[in-house]
């Protein structure tokens, strides 16, 4: 158990675990592609349009999965300062800022065909917007503020904050009246996406995961070098 909390240990684990994500993320991908283009059938009403929502959804998905593992890790940090939880959402809050503004960007293509504009400041559109910029100044606030407790409290008081607009974001559609269409799947409860579109979207949501396992290993492993040069050179 305590070998997990080693740096050195962790760090060679990581390494391993990138090793073993390159082998399937290519072959993975391309089998979503080839699903989500070319399997999946057009949508009775939205046409071609539809498939923008195999980028769409999760990257919405993985940009609210990074933002609640990020608030998590901050307030788990702040109570126990636990240091290396500080490296893991360091390197998460890019990857979840990045799949944020892709919801966003390709929320507004699908958007236009479907609603006959860019965008509205409905709820859900709202709310995502505001949870960029929640990752905007929580990144922002780590770079640049030295004093590590004062980073520290700031970070953890953006991730409770945002963690209230997580759960604004979820129930966005239900509270209020929004052209943002309700949840099409439900984990709880019935799921109306047909099996044809929901098996491509399965497999782009894996892509899309392991290509943001990718990204964090390799940011984990060069925050991880950044921090023992650091300590080095006060030696």
């Amino acid at each position: 158990m305590f070998k997990f909390l080693n740096p050195s240990y962790v760090f060679h684990l990581t390494g391993k675990i990138l090793n073993f994500v390159k082998i399937f993320i290519l072959p993975i991908s391309i089998i979503g592609i080839i699903f989500a283009l070319f399997v999946s059938p057009r949508d009775y009403i939205q046409g071609e349009s539809v498939r923008i929502m195999y980028v769409h959804v999760p990257s919405a998905w993985i940009s609210l999965l990074c933002f609640a593992s990020i608030s998590f890790l901050c307030i788990l940090n702040f109570l126990f300062k636990i240091k290396s939880a500080s490296l893991i959402y360091k390197s998460l809050a890019p990857i979840g800022l990045v799949f944020n503004f892709i919801a966003i960007f390709t929320g507004s293509l699908w958007g236009k065909p479907t609603w006959g504009t860019w965008w509205v400041w409905d709820a859900r559109l709202t709310s995502m917007l505001v949870l960029m910029f929640f990752y905007i100044i929580f990144i922002l606030s780590y770079k640049f503020i030295k004093d590590d407790s004062k980073a520290l409290k700031i970070c953890t008081s953006i991730s409770v904050l945002g963690l209230i607009n997580l759960i604004i974001i979820k129930y966005s559609v239900h509270w209020w009246s929004t052209l943002h269409q309700q949840p099409s799947i439900n984990l709880s409860g019935e799921t109306t996406v047909h099996y044809s579109m929901l098996i491509p979207l399965s497999i782009m949501l894996c892509a899309f995961l392991l290509y943001s396992a990718l990204i964090f290993l390799m940011k984990y492993r060069i925050e991880t070098i950044r921090v023992k040069r650091k300590r080095l050179k006060k030696l």
